[in-house]
């Protein structure tokens, strides 16, 4: 593309052979999905005076754009955008995302083929913007069929490098990775028992820059210094859904368990239509490791709820009766962010949550135990089903308050 810049990247291959070269090039070209839209784009380009810089699998506006009069992003202040049309580009989403305020910087992951990954990043001068454009956006209908999901980016700028040489000294490592690598910031060693050699905990300035260093950092230890390192995100982690629940999948800083499970959140200030009709005190279901619940002693051992049309719904999860509850009082559908932090010495694993309710301004997060189960999927869904309990506690304890 005219407008868009290619940062050329050090480890690629010198020489191919050229029929082979011709053959990939063109079953890349033909999995464009729609080549007019490429055309779309380029207009767009050069009609605006847009430039995008392509590096690393993602496609960057900004960071910040050439005339930027907002302050400097702080915490907070990014957004996570999936479930984008693979033919949709820049040219869509920068106007569709500028429309709620300035954009600081904006990023799509793109693949060989020319279409996105699915999904972008988009970063406010402030974290009020941010959370305005997800409740603005999220849903947001591209394209018939297509609505896209908006949700706040968890900005991790820790990475964990173990398997140091145990000579291994601060500041030496400081001054190494510093030329290897920008936006470092600061850099912990560990070392103690049950960890081989040191490990470092490095601080980076920006999600970006450790998040390219993640990428190539093994391969430069190894060719500069004959070092086989390894490098995860420290502390919190997503599981990937489908991924077999083992001990490395689940492998995050080494926190200390807490001695107890934090209260149920409770949001500074209820929706109104939530705090005018305090929903009937749940039977929650067992969650897996969570004690047994006791049920209210008017409450029936199996839910119903009656629908706006006064159809009768069996509710037999909290998931699926917070669903129901934010259905009825209009407030929009829950949204579940789960992240494991660490297994504690009693066998559970612990998830932080963050449960985002579009019309209710204060989003509830807490803390949930549970006994790990056979797959990555069905331990989130235990933790998310432990979530939704916790808020429907606490909103219930709101009204019971009042």
């Amino acid at each position: 593309m005219g407008l868009i810049q290619m940062q050329p990247r050090g480890d690629r291959v010198a020489s191919q052979n050229p029929a082979m070269m011709v053959e990939v090039m063109e079953a890349a070209q033909s999995q464009v999905l729609n080549l007019e839209r490429v055309q779309e784009l380029e207009t767009w380009l050069k009609t605006t005076d847009t430039k995008l810089i392509q590096v690393n699998g993602q496609r960057k506006y900004g960071g910040p754009p050439e005339v930027w009069q907002g302050p400097i992003p702080g915490a907070n202040c990014e957004i996570f955008i999936s479930q984008i049309p693979r033919d949709i580009y820049e040219d869509q989403l920068i106007p569709l995302f500028s429309s709620v305020g300035p954009l600081w910087e904006f990023r799509l992951m793109m693949n060989f083929s020319g279409q996105n990954r699915g999904f972008a990043y988009a970063k406010y001068s402030s974290s009020a913007l941010a959370t305005e454009t997800i409740c603005m956006l999220d849903g947001y209908m591209l394209e018939p069929g297509s609505c896209i999901k908006v949700s706040q980016s968890i900005e991790k700028r820790h990475l964990c490098i173990e398997e140091l040489p145990a000579t291994t000294r601060q500041e030496d490592l400081l001054k190494v990775l510093r030329v290897m690598a920008e936006g470092v910031q600061k850099v912990s060693l560990t070392a103690g028992p049950g960890i081989e050699g040191v490990s470092a905990t490095v601080r980076f300035s920006s999600h970006y820059t450790a998040s390219m260093a993640k990428k190539m950092l093994v391969e430069v230890f190894k060719k500069q210094f004959a070092l086989n390192v390894s490098i995860i995100w420290q502390s919190s982690v997503k599981l990937h859904p489908d991924e077999p629940l083992t001990p490395k999948s689940l492998l995050a800083s080494p926190l200390r368990p807490p001695c107890h499970i934090l209260k149920s959140p409770q949001p500074s200030v209820l929706h109104p239509r939530l705090a005018s009709h305090p929903p009937t005190p749940p039977g929650f279901c067992r969650a897996v490791g969570g004690p047994t619940a006791v049920l209210h002693p008017h409450c029936p051992h199996h839910l119903t709820f009656s629908s706006s049309q006064g159809d009768v719904v069996p509710v037999e999860s909290p998931v699926m009766l917070l669903s129901k509850v934010c259905e009825v009082t209009g407030v929009g559908q829950p949204r579940y962010e789960m992240y494991y932090t660490h297994a504690g010495r009693n066998g559970f694993l612990h998830f932080t949550y963050t449960v985002c309710i579009p019309r209710i301004t204060t989003p509830f997060k807490g803390l949930v135990m549970i006994l790990p189960g056979p797959t990555a999927s069905t331990v989130q869904e235990e933790a998310r089903q432990a979530a939704a309990k916790q808020v429907l506690q606490g909103i219930y304890n709101n009204q019971v308050s009042q």
